[in-house]
């Protein structure tokens, strides 16, 4: 088990914000960071996955692995994401059949898009196989595996030269916003709410920031002389937010995407606003480590476990949403389904780092 480090704290930070935000109208949803930007969790989540690649295709003494060890460690992650999503989609599908059947109430069958598999599940189990079927709530992971299936492509091409793969990444994510590529859903109409053409350009981001700070320690020199710059992105987003000032899709000039603040295509106002979080916020690591070590912990252990941690919050916020919607809501059960869900993301961590400890019995047993 690795020691507390700002990678993990602040993925952990973005696993409870989004456990949070998946509970739509509960009391806390309003204190989330993301209630006062124009970014939220997701930017944070994908970017730290970029980093996180970048770590994970290094040798102990910083030397990239050899090309094949990257590809596979990277091709076997894909797998084990992919595995995830079928499993929680599975147990969400569970869930809400369930809730159907004890509150005799088949609207609930609706419940995220869901009532596509109830009423022709031939073909809708087709499309959640091949991730092109989606729950609401449940689109992160399939955006994830396909971030992972195109890594090994940018990993092995930054080695060779990292402004190329920069270049082509912004390419892709350009021509995504101009044109409006997109993933097509199936069965149904529709795209895939997050883009993967255009979120790829985050990890990219993410890959090649912790390359280079490997490389060039000035880099965070000049990381901490644009921290006012960065706040002052922050206090800017959270003026736009707290007054609801955003571009009228309507209005704006084509390409219409490139002016608004939409989600699906990692919108520039969005990207830029992430970028400006991530420099004003750059030294809370070190003040929460050193004054609050038990929050750090907290959060740390959930992200050095974030594809479990994140799993279970997509099932327990789930459970949260039919609880509220079952008992009415109220600040009493949002303090319950969130202080519940806090608990079983941290049982989550530990069990994880539980089960890698534990002695394996002799195979003579």
């Amino acid at each position: 088990m690795r020691e507390p480090n700002a990678i993990d704290f602040w993925r952990g930070l973005a696993l409870v914000t989004i456990f949070v935000n998946h509970i739509p109208g509960n009391t806390f949803e309003r204190y989330t960071y993301s209630q006062y930007g124009i970014s939220d969790a997701a930017e944070l989540f994908v970017f730290l996955a970029g980093w996180s690649i970048g770590i994970a295709t290094r040798e102990r003494d910083g030397r990239p692995e050899p090309r094949l060890r990257s590809v596979l460690r990277l091709l076997s992650r894909t797998v084990e994401v992919y595995r995830a999503q079928i499993t929680i989609m599975a147990l969400a599908l569970a869930m809400i059949a369930g809730t159907a059947l004890v509150l005799d109430n088949p609207l609930i069958l609706e419940w995220h898009n869901a009532g596509g598999f109830f009423a022709d599940p031939i073909q809708t189990t087709v499309g959640f196989v091949l991730l092109t079927h989606q729950l609401g709530f449940f689109n992160i992971l399939p955006l994830y595996v396909v971030l992972l299936g195109m890594a090994p492509f940018f990993v092995l091409l930054a080695r060779f030269n990292r402004l190329l793969a920069l270049a082509l990444s912004f390419g892709l994510y350009g021509l995504s916003l101009v044109m409006e590529w997109n993933f097509p859903s199936w069965p149904g109409e529709g795209d895939w709410f997050f883009d993967p053409l255009c979120w790829q350009l985050l990890l990219v981001l993410g890959f090649l920031a912790e390359d280079v700070s490997r490389e060039a320690p000035r880099l965070r020199l000049w990381a901490r002389r644009l921290m006012p710059l960065g706040i002052a992105i922050v206090v800017l987003g959270a003026i736009l937010s707290v007054l609801e000032l955003r571009p009228d899709p309507l209005r704006v000039p084509e390409p219409r995407l490139i002016f608004t603040f939409d989600k699906t295509y990692l919108s520039p106002a969005r990207l830029v606003h992430f970028l400006g979080v991530l420099l004003a916020f750059q030294t809370v690591y070190g003040f929460v480590a050193g004054r609050i070590p038990a929050l750090a912990d907290y959060l740390a252990g959930l992200g050095r476990n974030s594809l479990a941690v994140f799993s279970m919050g997509s099932v327990l916020s789930l459970a949260a949403q039919l609880v509220r919607f079952w008992t009415g809501g109220g600040t009493l059960v949002d303090v319950l389904v969130v202080g519940f869900g806090l608990v079983g993301l941290s049982f989550t961590a530990w069990f994880v780092e539980w089960r890698s400890r534990r002695p394996r019995l002799p195979s003579s047993a």
